[in-house]
């Protein structure tokens, strides 16, 4: 269900889009600066934060699609597309993308996640016009030719065999598969060379067109800048373009499409002749939206969010067992993950993975002490606001909160949800979330009978 804001906003791809240019002044945040929203009679959403101290501007297109709304036959479609709208548009060559940019000192890229792409460049606040109609060309215009697509499909299908090199990361992508199974957010984001060798340039357009829509996008923009400027050059950018227009059928909600069902614990083992094992224990999460994700992040810290944490203190500092533990939480629409990383040893997996379920056990059981509790919402606070130094964070933080939040928390509003998060909510989270029957992943000299379920 797409949540309503207090802004008025709405989130995903179904908003109604007004009859004409709506725009509302958000906040005017003490740490920062002021925030206006305007929704275009299209639907696409453009959201600014001026800070007339910086001399830079971070502007990004971020659209709500990501691997998770891809079926099997799509998987890694999100991931090739994102490659492929730097590769021309007709208006400029995939050289004129990166030399406009680059011309003026600024930079480009962009990224895929499970739920949502991203499209960003940072320049000077001077070559901010630049900017928009560099990105602006590229998101709706890309002309995905033919001999694009097959010399990208090369470097896909390289990045994934790269992947398969770093064990420290594949362990991640193989607990994700522990905890979803089949479920899209189980996937890789790339894809497979099984999906990717055969996917088409008709597949690829097919999905451009259908899922870039106005509704599905979000626009942010931080930094030295005028409002009002932003939106007329955007408007000019996309001016006959397909997001100049709402679609004729807006995408169908992604709780029609892929809901999460409830996965069993199970264990996942990638066999390997690796120096070092890596693991990942944990449990299904909570998800986005959940009221007790504060006390989450509280939580996370204690056990294993830095170097005075349980986890970190119990396996590094204390029994020399491995050079890296942590824990970590990951929160989607309808779901989320709650992990623990070990890199260790071979031959210390089973101690390693004795003391962690020990540390989980000992928190559920009699939760935090109010020295940890202190330590924990200090860490959360300072994460929240040493994260917003610069221009690109900021940007981030309006785009993820309009489009996965369908609200804007000020700062000092964040900071009071997490000096309200008490000892018994945490507590009474580690005791649900803790005793979840936990997955297994591993990536080193082992097969799949060498570990247990539970």
């Amino acid at each position: 269900m797409t949540p309503p804001s207090r802004n008025g906003s709405t989130t995903g791809a179904g908003a109604t889009a007004p009859a004409r240019a709506v725009t509302r002044t958000l906040t005017t945040d003490p740490l920062g600066g002021t925030v206006r929203r305007t929704v275009l009679p299209s639907g696409l959403r453009v959201i600014t934060e001026a800070i007339p101290a910086m001399r830079s501007v971070s502007f990004g297109i971020w659209v709500s699609v990501g691997s998770r709304d891809e079926t099997g036959r799509q998987a890694g479609v999100s991931h090739f597309l994102e490659h492929l709208l730097f590769k021309g548009t007709s208006k400029r060559t995939a050289l004129d993308i990166s030399a406009d940019i680059e011309a003026v000192g600024g930079e480009t890229n962009a990224f895929t996640t499970k739920e949502y792409t991203c499209y960003y460049a940072r320049v000077l606040d001077d070559d901010l016009p630049l900017a928009i109609d560099v990105m602006c060309d590229l998101v709706a215009d890309s002309q995905l030719d033919p001999a694009d697509v097959e010399t990208e499909r090369g470097v896909i299908l390289e990045e994934i065999a790269m992947h398969d090199d770093e064990p420290g990361d594949e362990v991640h992508d193989l607990f994700a598969r522990a905890i979803y199974g089949d479920h899209p957010l189980g996937r890789l984001i790339s894809g497979t060379e099984e999906t990717i060798s055969p996917m088409s340039r008709r597949q690829i357009l097919n999905f451009y067109r259908s899922r870039y829509t106005a509704p599905a996008i979000v626009i942010a923009a931080a930094g030295n800048l005028e409002h009002a400027a932003v939106v007329k050059r955007i408007r000019q950018a996309l001016r006959g373009t397909p997001l100049d227009t709402a679609a004729a059928q807006p995408t169908p909600p992604r709780s029609a499409t892929s809901a999460v069902r409830t996965q069993v614990a199970a264990t996942v083992v990638e066999r390997k002749d690796t120096e070092q094992a890596h693991l990942v224990l944990g449990c299904a999460g909570i998800d986005r939206l959940d009221e007790r994700r504060f006390a989450l992040s509280v939580l996370n810290n204690v056990l294993g969010g830095g170097m005075s944490s349980r986890l970190f203190q119990e396996v590094r500092e204390r029994r020399g067992l491995a050079y890296s533990v942590y824990s970590y939480a990951s929160q989607y629409a309808d779901s989320g993950l709650f992990g623990v990383y070990a890199g260790c040893a071979p031959g210390k997996v089973d101690e390693v993975l004795s003391l962690i379920r020990a540390e989980l056990a000992a928190v559920a059981e009699r939760g935090v002490s109010e020295a940890e509790l202190s330590r924990g919402k200090g860490m959360a606070k300072g994460s929240y606001v040493l994260g917003l130094e610069d221009t690109g964070s900021r940007m981030s933080r309006l785009a993820k909160g309009e489009l996965l939040y369908g609200d804007l928390l000020s700062v000092d509003e964040l900071l009071a949800q997490v000096d309200a998060v008490t000892a018994e909510e945490v507590n009474r989270l580690a005791a649900e979330l803790l005793t979840r029957p936990m997955s297994l992943a591993v990536v080193g000299p082992f097969g799949p009978d060498d570990f247990t379920v539970g």
